[in-house]
C-alpha cells in the first residue's frame, strides 16, 4: 500500500468506527463544508455539510440500541498529491444489543476527496446499487 492509499483508508477506517459509535460529529469530521452528496435513499443529492447532518443525525437516531458494522471490500485508491478518487463495495450489517446479526445490505460507494490541512476529506459521495431490469427493484446483495 503506497502513502497515498495508507492517508485514504483512514477516511475509511474513520467512517466504520463513527457509523459504529452512532458518532455525528466523528462521522462528519471526513466531510467538507460543501459536501455533495448523491445518496442512493430518499432524496437526489444532499448539498453542504448542514443538509448531510440531518440526515445522518436522522439515520444514527432511528437505529435506536442497534449498531451497524460497515465493512469495505475491494477498495480502490486512485490519486495525485491533492485530489484522490476512491471506490469500493460496502456492506452495511444492523446488529441488536445483544451482537445478533439483524440485516445486511450490499451497495457501491464512490468517493471524491481533496487534501486539506486537516487532512483528507470527502467533497463528493456517491453510493448505488443496480437494479433488476426485469423487476425494477434495487439489488442490494452482491452476487
Amino acid at each position: 500500500m503506497n502513502e497515498l492509499e495508507k492517508q485514504i483508508q483512514k477516511v475509511f477506517e474513520g467512517y466504520k468506527a463513527a457509523v459504529f459509535a452512532k458518532d455525528v460529529d466523528a462521522f462528519l469530521s471526513h466531510y467538507t463544508e460543501d459536501i455533495h452528496i448523491f445518496d442512493m435513499w430518499g432524496k437526489w443529492s444532499y448539498e453542504g455539510i448542514q443538509a448531510w447532518r440531518e440526515m445522518v443525525t436522522g439515520w444514527f437516531g432511528s437505529l435506536g440500541d442497534e449498531k451497524v458494522v460497515v465493512d469495505f471490500g475491494a477498495v480502490q485508491i486512485n490519486g495525485s498529491d491533492d485530489v484522490a478518487v476512491a471506490h469500493a463495495y460496502v456492506t452495511f450489517k444492523a446488529l441488536s444489543a445483544d451482537g445478533q446479526e439483524l440485516r445486511s445490505m450490499n451497495n457501491r460507494l464512490t468517493l471524491a476527496l481533496k487534501r486539506t490541512n486537516g487532512g483528507w476529506k470527502v467533497f463528493h459521495e456517491h453510493s448505488s446499487a443496480p437494479i433488476d431490469g426485469d423487476t425494477l427493484k434495487v439489488m442490494l446483495k452482491r452476487v
